[in-house]
């Protein structure tokens, strides 16, 4: 190719060269995108950066393009030419177009960049300006919000840049405890899509119950191992002393109760959403509990749970003994079998999200790169990254960037 057919070098998007902003808002039909480059194709402009959002049937579509050079495109014609045919193009569809001439390309994003999902049920107008004007303060500078899912709470995703990520957590958490609504904070990166293992707690957080309370309703013993599990959640006690004295006023139980409190737990609203949508989206799921393998294994065949680990209630002669067998799963034992699945599942730590509700599943909340308390003790919900304060397991979902609609998908999706 000779120096005259060599054809002109492309500046590259951050070069300080003439751009324009062309903007087009009005109600969206099929279609607009399309029109519009085609529209600024005949005056061979690169495309620096494109936004477009649609809402409530109002588009508003952006493109950051070069300016055109004389001589250049179909038209070979200027960029008084280019305005003019963009917004008579813009008139007939009945839009409205701004053309703004400028330099280069957006400024840079600042350093450190994170997600904050903000959970509402409602989102209110003075929730969502506390929450940016928070964001600001930390020196974090919010490039994008996008609408995560309107059911069952609403919730929104805030692209922050400027800001470091244990930085925002340390001022969101206090601040959305105030105004009464959930905040998560994660930071930006390749690894948010990438395959992780979610690991739960099963009492009050995939199941609605305390298995053995379950028991010992049967037993007769309910209100003593009641005020017993209540203390041990708030971490007034030692979790496997308490567990050894709660077990031992099952004593004597016929074994055939196991098969009555497997039928009378319930699952939490959205558990079985939340399982159903991360398997179909290549996640592993696993339960860690300090209940009851009678149970936890019957739960892992219904949901088909990658990994289940529980105590084991001690039966012979068909009754229940009024002890355990094996090693103890307590709060240390929870962060152990946490590492542990994370190891078989081949993932690392730092792509490990734990659910829990109580003191004992503090240290697996903060083993893993995301813990999150749901709707857990005060102890719990300080302790933890984030926190999720509504009665639907299935929110935790929008904490990891899965949006509604990807929800439904999974729920139709055929095998």
């Amino acid at each position: 190719m000779s120096a005259s057919q060599t054809p002109p070098a492309t500046a590259a998007p951050g070069e300080d060269v003439p751009t324009l902003l062309v903007k087009i808002f009005g109600k969206d039909r099929p279609g607009i995108t399309a029109g519009l480059f085609d529209t600024l194709a005949a005056y061979a402009v690169d495309v620096v950066d494109i936004e477009q959002v649609v809402t409530r049937g109002r588009i508003t579509l952006c493109a950051l393009v070069t300016t055109p050079s004389p001589g250049q495109g179909t038209t070979g014609s200027s960029e008084g030419d280019l305005r003019a045919t963009v917004h008579s193009w813009a008139e007939s569809l009945n839009l409205q177009a701004e053309i703004i001439s400028g330099r280069g390309d957006n400024r840079p994003r600042g350093v450190g960049r994170s997600h904050v999902t903000v959970l509402g049920h409602p989102l209110t107008a003075e929730s969502t300006a506390a929450i940016a004007s928070a964001i600001t303060a930390t020196g974090g500078n919010i490039d994008r919000i996008f609408r995560l899912a309107k059911y069952p709470v609403t919730a929104v995703e805030f692209a922050v840049s400027g800001a470091e990520t244990e930085a925002l957590r340390t001022v969101l958490a206090p601040e959305a405890a105030l105004l009464g609504v959930d905040v998560a904070v994660v930071a930006a990166g390749l690894q948010r899509r990438a395959q992780r293992l979610v690991v739960m707690d099963v009492d009050s957080t995939l199941i609605q119950d305390e298995v053995i309370e379950l028991f010992a309703a049967h037993a007769g013993c309910e209100a003593e191992v009641a005020e017993v599990t209540a203390a041990a959640m708030r971490g007034e006690l030692d979790f496997e002393q308490s567990l050894h004295a709660r077990v031992a006023l099952l004593r004597g139980l016929d074994a055939s109760v196991v098969d009555l409190v497997r039928k009378e737990v319930r699952l939490t609203p959205g558990a079985r959403t939340l399982v159903r949508t991360l398997k179909r989206l290549g996640y592993q799921v696993g339960v860690v509990s300090g209940g009851f393998t009678q149970v936890t294994d019957a739960l892992q065949e219904e949901l088909g749970l990658d990994f289940a680990s529980a105590n084991t209630l001690e039966i012979v002669d068909g009754k229940l003994t009024g002890r355990v067998t094996g090693e103890i799963v307590d709060r240390a034992g929870k962060a152990r079998l946490l590492r542990r699945f994370a190891h078989e599942a081949g993932v690392p730590l730092a792509q490990t999200v734990a659910i829990g509700d109580g003191a004992n599943d503090l240290d697996m909340l903060n083993m893993a790169g995301l813990g999150v308390a749901f709707n857990a003790k005060p102890v719990v919900r300080e302790a933890a990254h984030t926190a999720v304060n509504v009665p639907f397991l299935d929110t935790v979902l929008y904490l990891l960037g899965i949006t509604r609609e990807e929800v439904e998908a999974a729920a139709t999706h055929v095998e």
